[in-house]
């Protein structure tokens, strides 16, 4: 079989996929997820916190929000019909974290739950923390001048 052979049988047997709906979805469940964060961040303002506070207490809110729903099934849920509007914002990341360390949490709370919540979390944090690195030494170099 060619490879234009199995291209052909792919698309036959694919399930087709209507973009329309699918991208107006995605952009409401996404736009929802961003509007709450949008309301929890003047929610702590409004309690006193200043922008920055307001901001991280927001994050975290969301966060944690997403992993308890993947702990419950309900973010898969969302997704199968948010599609990437579920990964976009912080919460995709969280779901990202969570999900892999729920499949092996039979092999137990180090070894599973652990091990498999930095197979996702893992190269991100470093990256992040390298990039960091590298922005603030580029920062104190070029405010010595």
């Amino acid at each position: 079989m060619t490879k234009k052979q199995f291209n052909t049988l792919v698309q036959k047997h694919s399930p087709k996929t209507k973009k329309a709906s699918t991208c107006a979805k995605a952009f409401a469940i996404g736009g929802a997820i961003c509007v709450i964060g949008q309301g929890l961040f003047e929610l702590f303002g409004h309690l006193g916190f200043d922008r920055d506070k307001s901001g991280a207490m927001a994050s975290m809110t969301l966060i944690a929000a997403a992993a308890l729903m993947t702990g419950a099934g309900l973010y898969d849920k969302l997704a199968k019909h948010g599609g990437a509007g579920t990964l976009v914002p912080i919460t995709g990341f969280a779901n990202a974290v969570v999900a892999p360390a729920l499949e092996f949490k039979t092999e137990g709370f180090i070894y599973g739950v652990g091990a498999k919540m930095f197979s996702i979390a893992g190269p991100v944090l470093v990256y992040g923390i390298a990039a960091s690195g590298v922005y603030g030494v580029v920062h104190w170099l070029l405010k010595m001048q």
